[in-house]
């Protein structure tokens, strides 16, 4: 066996721990790592018989689903690449990723049926039941994974244009696993809720750490606050991964209640977060750990260990021990992050302009706004794309929005650069209010605040109220959308 392969891990799991649980559901239902196995191997051999093939392109487009674990581990044993896609996203944004992709077949949930057959892939469409309706046949199945080869390919967050295809390769999913449990350890009794999307980095990471730990996932189908706060308290999780508007509603549904001391971690990631959320955690004593990571890193590449996590509040913490982070600026100044490591991607499918744009020496430029502290820890402040030049003056659209969450009646809030014939660029600031506060709150108010914390550049020219943010599947605001 050469350096580059490894046992498949489904496989390595089930041989070690075959009766372990490997995913356990909110109905109660639990699959061990040895049913998961025989599951995913029979899947293969019916993907096979639909014509899936070594290195063919498939599309995977489900919510978070058993089906979905079994597709993604069949896809593997057949040595195919998993395209996944957003299940939120129009026929126009699906066909131009499937035909970017050179997807050949799109296998879709059962429920989802009925949207997929009108795209205009409809012809490349298997449900999930169609497979399981075919005979099995024989096939070659992988017994070891080739860290070198392409697993996944994960299409950008599209928060500011036109998404393009991040290749992660079994290498990149296996050190991105590596560096997190380096970083936060591993308990006997470990079990990390899922609720962020499978076909999302985030949400596929959690998937790879499992077979790799023998790890159970607590896997939800979707974001409901109840739901979660329930794992959490009565369902012995230990690890949740969210981003910061989950981390809202999970502390306005928590009221006055807390959190077992079995829960060790809340992993916060998603962009900056307010520091108002941060402190109410805090005082609700909710373990939050913050992480800095993205599609083309695989997850984590920076994460805050467990004993920072107070005294480095609003911190992203270190570079996880595989991996490199810098920033082009001395320590306490804003500057670029760049980052490197066995979890980067190696570039962009089909786009080698794109890719060759993104690294320079190695390192991948992030687009992202950052600093360091003395101590070396990162502090996110902003997506470069998102930073406000106003009369020559640089604005942290984060920085307004920590003055706006300050106010209760604030539930969401998102700060853009508008065009401005004076100025070039001036702040406008979105706000979402709760139906109670509504009629209380007023622009007036809410400017009399800013006026007290900020200097009159970065002062929002303008207050809109809006009932909702505009987001993505990660539950990301999209700011282009605002602007």
């Amino acid at each position: 066996m050469s350096e580059s392969m490894v046992p498949h891990w489904l496989t390595k799991q089930a041989e070690l721990n075959p009766d372990a649980t490997a995913i356990e559901l909110d109905s109660g239902e639990q699959i061990c790592f040895s049913e998961l196995e025989q599951r995913s191997k029979t899947y293969a051999r019916k993907l096979a018989q639909a014509g899936v093939k070594e290195d063919m392109h498939v599309g995977v487009l489900s919510s978070n689903s058993v089906q979905m674990v079994t597709l993604i581990h069949a896809l593997s044993y057949l040595g195919a690449v998993a395209v996944m896609l957003n299940i939120r996203l129009t026929d126009q944004e699906l066909s131009y990723q499937v035909d970017d992709a050179d997807v050949e077949k799109v296998f879709v949930h059962d429920e989802l049926k009925s949207t997929a057959s009108k795209m205009q892939f409809a012809s490349k469409v298997h449900t999930f039941s169609d497979v399981e309706q075919l005979e099995e046949v024989e096939v070659l199945l992988k017994t070891e994974l080739d860290l070198n080869k392409p697993c996944t390919i994960m299409y950008t967050s599209g928060t500011t244009g036109h998404p393009k295809g991040v290749v992660h390769t079994y290498g990149n999913h296996w050190w991105s696993a590596v560096g997190s449990v380096l970083n936060l350890g591993l308990k006997p009794e470990e079990k990390w809720l899922c609720v962020l999307p499978l076909f999302h980095v985030g949400g596929f990471s959690i998937l790879i750490r499992s077979m790799m730990y023998g790890m159970p996932v607590y896997l939800l189908e979707s974001f409901n606050a109840q739901a979660v706060n329930h794992a959490i308290c009565h369902k012995g999780v230990t690890i949740a991964s969210v981003v910061t508007v989950m981390l809202q509603r999970l502390i306005e549904d928590l009221g006055d209640n807390h959190y077992p001391e079995t829960f060790r971690c809340m992993l916060l990631g998603g962009g900056p977060v307010p520091q108002p959320i941060l402190e109410k955690s805090s005082i609700l004593s909710i373990p939050v750990v913050q992480t800095y990571g993205m599609t083309e890193t695989s997850s984590q590449i920076a994460t805050l260990s467990a004993r920072d996590a107070l005294k480095k509040i609003g911190s992203a913490g270190k570079a996880l021990v595989p991996s490199q982070l810098h920033v082009t600026a001395e320590p306490g100044e804003v500057g670029d992050i760049l980052v490197k490591g066995p979890m980067v991607t190696k570039g962009y499918y089909k786009r080698p302009d794109a890719t060759k744009a993104s690294f320079e020496e190695g390192w991948l430029k992030t687009g992202d706004l950052g600093r360091v502290d003395q101590e070396g820890y990162l502090y996110v402040v902003e997506r470069h794309h998102d930073l406000i030049i106003s009369g020559g003056e640089n604005i942290y659209p984060t920085e307004i929005e920590n003055v706006l969450y300050q106010i209760p009646e604030v539930k969401e809030a998102a700060v853009v650069g508008r065009r401005d014939a004076e100025w070039g660029q001036v702040p406008v600031a979105y706000a979402v209010v709760g139906q109670e506060d509504a009629n209380a709150l007023t622009k007036e108010r809410m400017m009399a605040v800013l006026i007290r914390e900020l200097a009159p550049y970065k002062r929002p020219k303008d207050i809109i109220f809006l009932d909702q943010l505009p987001r993505n599947a990660t539950n990301k605001i999209m700011r282009h959308k605002l602007r």
